[in-house]
């Protein structure tokens, strides 16, 4: 039997949903109105409701996001959240706090957020002989650590593939506390990777001012999709719940394409979802928002993935500027320019900037206002007009079912019997007295060609047999009445006899990979202290937002390096690093700073707050490349 592998895509309301289903998701995630890491993406039940009922037309399905933690007053807010999601047919709950698993659930599908620190297949492991069904992989493992963890255990796996990247571990990052008292893990993170900062070292000396040192590009894992796969992963999860809805449909309908063409003529892997989408627009990602791509670490650590001049769309790459006249620019590639598109460039000072144009005369660019550019300087598009007004169209991406119909003649007139792609079957009799053709002629073509016309239906007829024992007269209106009723049947035929996988969580006591949990566990209530307690976990340390003592916190742990974006790695760039940079280094954003503290052996970078007092010690020395003191 083949195994069904899923484009997973982000839905920030009913009608991105509706948008990303008919763009070719197999899959879509959506906020409650309560609980979800988006606090700006939230959504009642009722329109919840209407999407699981439109999703499951195309075997479709719809995963609500419960991913913050949960304090002791919320507990049973969130469970009777959770009763009312069954009761609308939801299909999974994506969680991060473990209280979930304590509490008395209905028999709903669980998955393990990618905020609850899945990176190892000890811990994987567990989370699934736990009851979860499926696990949303960190987004800093290679494809071998993934291989690792699809070996240790068979639950289902998901993969981020595209869309914004997190610098921290997802569900560690405490910047948003320390700068402002707002939890990432509560919903409200301050986007602070996003800011600029100054860096300096341990003299004193700034090496860098006014740069987005915690920024990086946006994921692509589009050409990893086989390799993905064949680790082990069978969702593919695109970020973005709080984007717009032409990065949704572009970015899902790119990716339907890509994994389409590897699933052609598959004998081990299938699509997880019904129907074919038929596109108005060609989907290229670096047309909707993107702060450039990296494959980020899936293939290790290759490149430089910072994006240190600006945390907004750069979009996609045009051409340099050759020339300067009449108060515009000569621009490279010209051609692929509309009125109206946003332009995005580094200007003189090194500093991000942007014009808009106004509009394109003998093959001069004209903008809305006109800022000096030098020659040479390389153009962007960030925001393309044409390529928005097109895809922002309901008809843009339209999903279609694929029907036969077989029409029959009976003792008291006809018989319309529509079958589906997927074996559903819907029938509708015609009560009519039947009369003779006056014409020789045949009526079955005209008969076919009007039972085609599927128009706003979910259908596309892919063939029609007519079998009359004689030439009868049909007024096209009963055809197309009998066509509308078969159709409308199968709808409700397909919504109702849509198959939900449920699970019923029991409670374990198989035992925790570790027995002491610091506060990067986040735990913040009396239901998760009960989970882990249950599992053998003897130390508890409370979540960072009821423990925070300001100024001398741990605020993030990442793979990413800043020594590495600098060029002064001494595990990866010893060759050509020159002198090491003078620890520690420092990053200041207004009257918040934070030092730098690099642990070499495992490859990460942690982020502290200014009056923590920490240990620096060579890298050579974490390296072994000299004697420890």
């Amino acid at each position: 039997m083949k195994k069904k592998v899923e484009i997973l895509a982000p839905a920030k309301n009913l009608v991105q949903g509706i948008a990303a289903i008919n763009a070719g998701a197999d899959a879509v995630y959506i906020g409650a109105p309560l609980f979800g890491a988006r606090t700006n993406a939230t959504n009642s039940v009722e329109d919840i409701a209407e999407l699981v009922k439109y999703a499951h037309l195309f075997k479709a399905q719809v995963f609500v996001v419960i991913n913050t933690i949960l304090y002791d007053k919320e507990l049973e807010a969130c469970r009777k959240l959770i009763h009312e999601l069954y009761d609308i047919k939801l299909d999974a709950l994506i969680v991060q706090d473990m209280a979930i698993m304590e509490m008395d659930l209905p028999p709903i599908v669980i998955h393990a957020s990618t905020q609850a620190n899945n990176r190892d297949p000890k811990h994987v492991k567990f989370l699934k002989d736990a009851g979860m069904q499926r696990v949303v992989l960190a987004r800093e493992l290679n494809l071998d650590q993934i291989r690792d963890i699809a070996a240790e255990t068979d639950v289902e796996l998901e993969f981020f593939v595209s869309g914004a990247l997190c610098v921290s571990f997802s569900g560690n990052c405490y910047m948003s506390i320390a700068g402002g008292e707002r939890s990432a893990n509560r919903g409200s993170c301050a986007q602070n990777c996003r800011l600029p900062y100054n860096l300096t070292d341990g003299n004193g000396t700034t090496l860098l001012t006014e740069s987005h040192l915690l920024s990086i590009k946006d994921l692509d894992l589009s050409d990893q999709l086989p390799n993905l796969i064949e680790a082990g992963i069978c969702s593919f999860k695109i970020e973005g719940r709080l984007k717009d809805i032409v990065y949704v449909k572009n970015n899902t309908s790119f990716l339907r394409k890509k994994l389409d063409s590897f699933l052609e003529n598959n004998d081990s892997f299938q699509k997880a979802s019904s129907g074919r989408t038929f596109y108005n627009f060609v989907p290229e990602m670096d047309r909707s928002f993107n702060r450039g791509y990296t494959d980020y670490f899936v293939n290790k650590r290759t490149e430089k993935i910072g994006n240190w001049d600006s945390p907004k769309s750069q979009g996609q790459l045009i051409g340099a500027i050759t020339e300067i006249k009449a108060n515009g620019y000569v621009i490279e590639n010209h051609e692929l320019l509309n009125n109206g598109d946003g332009l995005y460039f580094i200007n003189e000072d090194g500093v991000a900037d942007g014009v808009q144009i106004n509009i394109i005369v003998n093959d001069i660019v004209v903008p809305n206002t006109f800022k000096n550019i030098a020659v040479g300087t390389v153009i962007y598009r960030n925001s393309d007009a044409e390529f928005n007004r097109i895809v922002e169209k309901e008809n843009s991406a339209v999903r279609k079912i694929g029907v036969t119909l077989h029409f029959t003649e009976t003792s008291t007139g006809f018989q319309l019997r529509a079958i589906d792609e997927d074996g559903h079957e819907s029938v509708a009799t015609l009560e009519t007295e039947k009369e003779a053709a006056k014409s020789e002629e045949s009526v079955i073509p005209n008969i076919k060609r009007n039972l085609s016309k599927t128009g706003n239906t979910p259908f596309i007829v892919d063939d029609i047999e007519v079998e009359f024992a004689s030439n009868w007269f049909l007024p096209i209106s009963k055809v197309n009445e009998v066509r509308r009723t078969v159709l409308e049947q199968l709808i409700d035929i397909r919504i109702n006899e849509y198959h939900r996988e449920e699970f019923q969580i029991t409670k374990t006591d198989h035992p925790y990979p570790t027995e002491k949990l610091d506060f990067t566990f986040n735990v913040s209530n009396k239901l998760a202290r009960a989970f882990y307690e249950r599992h053998g976990v003897t130390e508890i340390e409370k979540a960072f937002e009821l423990q925070w003592d300001p100024g001398k916190a741990r605020v993030m742990t990442t793979k990413y390096c800043v020594k590495y974006e600098l060029g002064k790695c001494a595990r990866f760039q010893r060759a050509t690093m020159g002198e090491k940079v003078v620890e520690p280094l420092t990053l200041k954003h207004g009257e918040n700073e934070y030092k730098l503290k690099f642990n070499c052996k495992p490859c990460e970078m942690e982020i502290w707050e200014k009056d923590a007092e920490l240990e620096f010690i060579d890298e050579d020395e974490q390296l072994d490349y000299v004697k420890k003191r």
